[in-house]
């Protein structure tokens, strides 16, 4: 029997004699089985009033997924849904599924019961609130606060979604993604993978369950988070925000130099912020810069480069702030950056031995001794963003018990805009998973079009809309790329409405294409 802790603050038990609590299988959660047929019943109406022949065994299950791409892919899947809307084709999408950024519009959505029937009232008032103010730093720090007394396990991505992920959704959503659910829309289906995992890593959080899409290993979404021991709860903790779901969904620095950097902006700001006249105060923003060149120090390892100058100002720093009582464990001297998996090795040391340190100054420290203990066991299973691996949640709809017959895939990706699916196909023809052959027009690489559908036998009928193409954008993609970059401000209000319409043309352009895909799954599902 094996406890497995996931460093994102989530433990559960997944021995294969765990059957109460933890269920070992492939088939749906039951509560999905009932959704699915009460929603087949939606679906089936609304291609009664497009006017699409179908019988009751002949609806097709539908999946629309929007990829990772940050407040790109947030916004842009809000423009794409309210466009499917005015289309009458919402009502025909049985899930729901996203990766980073889309997870965000996701979150917005779910909060509102049955936004899919008033969706421009919702899109409304999300659209106010993303543009509005940000969230106070005092609310995001209380937040943060709440998040480090409160979890037995703290990491990176409460950190994340305190300060990253509240300054683009502009909001602190404390309510659970089973408090969100409601049978009037879509099924939703958040997206990680398993860092660790070399194979079949997805992994995917629904309203009613969390576990491994492919593998088969899940527990109930509001006992993810609890320990339990041979099958028994063994210790509660209480399940994720929706907070922290979006910030695990979209934890891309996890890796990435370029988001580490981002993250280092974010907390310089929080350094002024936090400064004070106030002598008797606690040394908050010495703290803040010993983090600082602590992440710096991190990044010219990472690119082979001599970090002797900023080790000393972490030295020298934590040396005025201790007046010399707590002393660094790791001398530089023994940093060998030609041996790159010994300096990754040193450097995760040497951090763990700054942090508890600074813990000594800095009460409300995050990495203390205890937490850094729990996150460094042998047991533990790193979460990520998905988008790392593959920029599209593709493979939660692919799970053969959810017998997907259509993916509408956009793709809000930065660059290329056909690596997801791509991707996807070469992942499935190894995996021996059913997925259409797919072939890209050399011209259209670099001047994509904005409407692709691939079929293959026995395998769902792919429709691929990439974000920027030359039908809403002409010979300007690449100013349009760059004008929406991933690591940037939150949007201004001539940015968002900008954004949305231009996602919104992929489907208002593409209605009647869509429609024929769709008629085009109906007829194929009843002749199989």
């Amino acid at each position: 029997m094996s406890i497995v802790t996931f460093s994102t603050g989530l433990s559960v038990c997944l021995c294969l004699g765990c059957r109460r609590e933890v269920r070992i299988g492939h088939s749906l959660n039951k509560k999905e089985e009932e959704f699915v047929i009460k929603r087949r019943e939606t679906v089936f109406q609304s291609l009664q009033k497009l006017n699409i022949p179908c019988s009751q065994d002949a609806v097709p299950h539908i999946a629309l997924l929007g990829s990772g791409g940050g407040q790109r892919a947030m916004v842009g899947l809000l423009g794409s849904l309210v466009q499917l809307d005015k289309a009458g084709l919402l009502d025909c999408i049985l899930y729901l599924s996203g990766v980073s950024g889309s997870t965000w519009c996701m979150a917005s959505l779910y909060q509102e019961p049955d936004w899919s029937t008033k969706l421009e009232t919702v899109k409304d008032r999300i659209v106010e609130r993303i543009k509005g103010p940000q969230v106070s730093l005092t609310d995001a720090m209380a937040k943060l606060k709440k998040y480090y007394y409160g979890k037995d396990f703290f990491s990176l991505t409460d950190l994340w979604a305190a300060v990253v992920v509240t300054a683009y959704v502009k909001e602190i959503d404390e309510h659970t993604l089973t408090d969100q659910w409601d049978h009037k829309n879509p099924f939703p289906i958040y997206t990680v993978i398993d860092k660790q995992c070399k194979q079949n890593p997805w992994f995917e959080i629904s309203p009613h369950e969390a576990g491994y899409s492919l593998t088969g290993a899940f527990v109930e979404t509001c006992n993810f988070g609890s320990q339990f021991d041979n099958g028994s709860k063994k210790k509660h903790q209480p399940e994720m925000d929706m907070l922290y779901l979006q910030a695990l969904c979209g934890s891309a620095l996890a890796d990435g130099k370029e988001i580490k950097k981002f993250l280092l902006e974010k907390i310089k700001v929080c350094s002024c912020l936090f400064s004070s006249k106030d002598p008797k105060a606690p040394p908050v923003e010495k703290c803040f810069q010993v983090l600082m060149d602590l992440m710096d120090m991190n990044l010219s390892v990472l690119n082979v480069k001599d970090p002797s100058a900023l080790d000393q100002s972490i030295r020298t720093t934590l040396n005025k702030l201790g007046g010399g009582k707590h002393q660094l464990i790791f001398p530089i001297e023994k940093l060998n950056l030609a041996d790159k998996q010994a300096a990754k090795r040193y450097m995760k040391q040497h951090t763990e031995d700054v942090c508890n340190n600074l813990s000594h100054w800095f009460r409300f420290w995050p990495f203390n001794k205890t937490a850094l203990s729990n996150l460094n066991k042998s047991e533990t299973r790193d979460y990520e963003d998905a988008g790392l691996l593959l920029n599209s949640p593709f493979f939660s709809v692919l799970r053969k018990e959810r017998n997907t017959d259509l993916i509408i895939s956009l793709d809000f990706s930065k660059s290329d805009p056909f690596t997801t699916v791509k991707q996807t196909a070469e992942m499935c023809k190894k995996l021996k998973i059913p997925f259409p052959e797919v072939n890209i027009p050399s011209e259209d690489l670099e001047k994509p079009k904005d409407f692709y559908v691939f079929k293959g036998q026995n395998a769902p009928t792919v429709i691929h809309i990439p974000l920027f193409n030359v039908v809403n954008c002409g010979d300007d993609i690449k100013t349009w790329r760059k004008k929406y970059h991933t690591f940037q401000d939150s949007y201004s209000a001539e940015k968002i409405t900008d954004l949305m319409e231009v996602a919104g043309k992929n489907i208002s352009n593409n209605r009647e294409k869509l429609k024929e895909q769709i008629a085009a799954a109906v007829g194929k599902k009843a002749h199989n």
